[in-house]
């Protein structure tokens, strides 16, 4: 399953789109995912995202395509945020479940697959080349779309305009976590995505095995946006990727970050908190210290520039070094 955020000729009259499906969100409550609320706090099918359900597409340009890999065993739901603010700035983004290792996956018609277990080097290995195939088979279909075709294997009807509205000559792809793992290691067997942006994603399967992108890096633009305790001087795979890489490369560092700061938990874990009361070190462990909008703000702002620089070819000065406006981030040498 994959949601499809961009870029709308008129949001009047269309009823904004859940954050949650209705059985991905039983499924959060009864299992207790997050950690934060006991069953039944949450109304979680009852979040609303600022996007339009199926508005019609701004089809005026041809825009460039960026893809989400969400972390190992997360739901697409928790990048929705920078998906919606990378859609205002004029991109089409396709955010990505991993069925069977997402907590749950609803399908229409309501099918909901769940979780299947995974333990050990092994099975990382399997989710890591299960995830560059989904990645693949998506971009497969998104050409398939671009024609003038639907690959709905539903054969529901899609926002007119949609498939034209696809540049995949200009394609990114950015995740968190095992998602930003997925970003490195599909970019180095296929050649259709041109940069792509790893968040505080580790790229080894044990202390002592690498991913084969982490062994040879990439040759194409890749930023790296770890925290203070994730950078290429302190973790070694990291470090064996930047070494490797012959492309254009920054490593950030949002310092006070924790490892969920780099999805929507930096939004969601403080409103939870004024009204559950959430326990301090619990909320460290999710966002860390850093401020959650300040925070929000510095991601969005290098997350733009970055595919700004890379699929538009506008130069940002952002990347360049630090920023009085972004003192949370900094540039790792």
């Amino acid at each position: 399953m994959v949601s499809i955020w961009y870029p709308a000729r008129r949001a009047k009259g269309y009823p904004r789109q859940p954050y949650m499906a209705a059985g991905v969100a039983r499924s959060v409550d009864e299992s207790g995912s997050f950690n934060l609320a006991g069953p039944g706090q949450v109304d979680w099918a009852g979040v609303r995202t600022e996007a339009a359900a199926v508005a019609p597409v701004d089809d005026r340009e041809v825009r460039p395509v960026v893809l989400y890999s969400p972390g190992l065993q997360v739901s697409r739901t928790l990048g929705t945020s920078t998906a919606v603010e990378l859609a205002s700035r004029g991109y089409v983004v396709v955010t990505v479940d991993h069925t069977y290792e997402a907590p749950a996956v609803e399908f229409p018609r309501g099918r909901v697959e769940l979780q299947k277990p995974m333990s050990g080097t092994e099975g990382l290995k399997k989710a890591v080349d299960t995830r560059v195939r989904d990645t693949r088979f998506v971009l497969d279909q998104l050409a398939v779309l671009h024609r003038g075709r639907n690959p709905d294997a539903e054969g529901r009807r899609l926002p007119k305009g949609l498939g034209q509205a696809l540049d995949l000559e200009r394609v990114g792809m950015y995740g968190h976590s095992g998602g930003g793992a997925t970003a490195a290691e599909t970019m180095r067997v296929d050649r259709r995505i041109d940069a792509g942006i790893n968040m505080d994603g580790t790229l080894q399967f044990n202390d002592s095995e690498y991913l084969p992108v982490a062994q040879k890096g990439l040759d194409r633009p890749f930023m790296l946006m770890g925290k203070a305790s994730q950078t290429h001087l302190n973790s070694s795979s990291w470090r064996s990727f930047w070494d490797r890489s012959t492309g254009w490369k920054r490593d950030l560092s949002l310092e006070q970050g924790s490892h969920f700061s780099y999805t929507d938990a930096q939004s969601f874990v403080p409103a939870l908190d004024e009204r559950l009361d959430v326990p301090a070190h619990l909320r460290e462990q999710y966002i860390g210290t850093v401020d959650p909008e300040r925070s929000t703000a510095a991601q969005r702002a290098f997350i733009t520039a970055f595919f700004e620089q890379h699929l538009r070819d506008r130069p940002q000065d952002l990347l360049n070094g630090s920023s009085s406006a972004h003192p949370e981030v900094r540039f790792i040498d």
